[in-house]
């Protein structure tokens, strides 16, 4: 048993390639399994241009093949998360919540409801007004999808997660069919910002992928009722070393 208060881990990493990335969050899991990680985890971090296609995708969401994709400079990844084929890139906040569902709730339509409460919590506390779109999984603001969200389970234990828009070039969108919806529309938050004059960022800020990400860490942790706790990326890498190690 694990004393003090229930902790969420938070590792805010910057810019990762998908591979690393990858890798990091497979060996978190796995000592949240065996034990070796005591407390919940939120990964936070960016991508370079990089399309991930997960269970549930059609060859026909995905429009370019990845010769082509490659000419535009971006990767390509078949991974074990639910949902469609989804996009990541820079101006992008990815989460990667490793969380033991064991602790909440063994239900991952419930988990998939939480993911999308703390994104719609997180806009709210940045004055958009965000809700879901009956019968699909996601984060939608004034019609437009502002956030996509497809995750993994193993022994109750989450991994994978969201990706939430802030200053992304939506432009990358069009590669594929968003999550396999038609005519769906994509926005971001700086786009929902710089509709309004009186927004703090109806101008580009440096600071807009940190106050995001700071609210996102708030809501997550509120939300599952946990305290959250700054680690650093070589405290995160000890962790997983040690998963590793037997």
């Amino acid at each position: 048993m694990t004393s003090g208060p229930r902790r969420l881990l938070v590792a805010s990493l910057g810019v990762v390639p998908y591979a690393d990335a990858l890798a990091l969050q497979r060996n978190a899991a796995r000592a949240r399994i065996d034990g070796r990680l005591a407390h919940d985890l939120l990964i936070l971090l960016e991508h370079p241009a990089v399309v991930t296609t997960g269970r549930s995708t059609k060859e026909q969401n995905l429009l370019l093949d990845r010769a082509a994709l490659a000419e535009r400079g971006i990767e390509l990844f078949d991974v074990e998360r639910g949902g469609d084929v989804t996009f990541h890139g820079p101006g992008q906040i990815v989460g990667y919540p490793i969380i033991d569902l064991k602790g909440h709730k063994e239900d991952l339509h419930w988990y998939l409801r939480q993911v999308e409460q703390l994104l719609m919590d997180a806009l709210a506390t940045l004055g958009i007004s965000a809700d879901r779109n009956p019968g699909k999984t996601g984060v939608w603001t004034n019609g437009r999808k502002i956030a996509s969200i497809g995750v993994h389970a193993k022994q109750w234990v989450t991994s994978h997660g969201f990706a939430l828009n802030v200053t992304t070039d939506l432009s990358f969108f069009d590669v594929m069919v968003p999550c396999g919806i038609t005519d769906v529309e994509m926005t971001s938050v700086h786009r929902e910002m710089a509709d309004r004059a009186d927004s703090a960022y109806a101008r580009p800020s440096a600071t807009l992928l940190d106050d995001v990400g700071s609210a996102v860490t708030v809501a997550t942790g509120a939300l599952f009722g946990l305290e959250p706790t700054v680690i650093g990326r070589a405290q995160l890498e000890d962790v997983t070393r040690s998963a590793l190690a037997d």
